[in-house]
């Protein structure tokens, strides 16, 4: 795997931050490169250099969440469920901005779709419904009602500017979903 120069590392960071914090002040339609470039400190054409445009920056930092978050999935299947969970909100916690941005306001609700089937896809994998109180009932409403329970309190937590401790809110999560799962 190739190494990023530091400098490349330090200036696509900031832009993607740069990005995101605009987010939070006015409508992703009325954001602009130069504003971005403002933000982050860095010349237009830097930008350019590393991203497509605005919505090309948007779907890299979007695809990066839901890879992380795919890696920390398989390395939480070790885990049981609470410090798995936990690790999820703290992942929340650590890049709050982001998702505070992306699921608590009406900043990109493609983000939601995306983090909402991915969510269905990793549920699907526990979800039994050939016995235990899902018996008969069909995979596809129980994954899609848990997914959308789960993503729905997460973005409640978020708006609430995460009103419980991520231990907590995994435990409280965790006793919810015994419930439907």
């Amino acid at each position: 795997m190739m190494k990023v120069d530091r400098r490349v590392a330090k200036s696509q960071e900031a832009i993607k931050k740069a990005l995101i914090e605009l987010m939070t002040e006015k409508s992703f339609d009325t954001i602009t490169i130069q504003d971005i470039s403002d933000r982050a400190n860095v010349n237009r054409g830097t930008i350019y250099l590393h991203y497509l445009d605005k919505f090309d920056l948007l779907d890299k930092i979007m695809e990066e969440h839901i890879y992380n978050m795919s890696n920390f999935c398989e390395s939480a299947a070790e885990m049981d469920f609470l410090e798995s969970t936990v690790h999820c909100m703290e992942y929340f916690e650590n890049n709050f901005l982001f998702f505070s941005t992306m699921l608590a306001s009406e900043g990109a609700p493609y983000f939601r779709n995306r983090f909402l089937k991915f969510n269905i896809e990793e549920f699907r994998k526990d979800v039994d419904t050939t016995q235990g109180k899902n018996v008969g009932q069909s995979e596809d409403v129980v994954v899609e009602f848990v997914a959308n329970a789960y993503v729905g309190v997460v973005e409640w937590w978020l708006k609430n500017g995460m009103p419980y401790p991520p231990r907590d809110m995994a435990e409280k999560v965790g006793e919810l979903l015994e419930r439907l799962v």
